[in-house]
């Protein structure tokens, strides 16, 4: 089963003309969402972001940007760790997840 949070909310970024293709991103992201091509890292995935970091942290050339910790999906996480329901104010102030 492969995890997936909110479509379409995730705030990572890939600057692929900044890309070296040294696959880092694709090794330490824990839900797969990179793969490397070409010789140039690709977002397989974005939906299953769970914006951790670790891409952006290990990329070398800072191509790879997400604001870590923030967004629908950290609010799910903390929901799931909770037991409460996910608020994570992305629409007019109100709980939208």
């Amino acid at each position: 089963m492969k995890l997936r949070y909110l479509k379409n909310v995730a705030t990572l970024y890939l600057a692929v003309e900044k890309c070296i293709g040294c696959g880092r991103c694709a090794e330490v992201c824990p839900h797969r969402v990179f793969r490397v091509e070409e010789k140039k890292a690709k977002i397989e995935d974005r939906d299953s972001c769970m914006e951790c970091g670790a891409c952006a942290r290990n990329c070398p050339v800072n191509a790879v940007t997400v604001k870590a910790g923030v967004g629908c999906a950290q609010a799910v996480i903390v929901g799931w760790l909770t037991g409460t329901e996910p608020t994570c104010d992305c629409s007019s102030g109100e709980a939208c997840c």
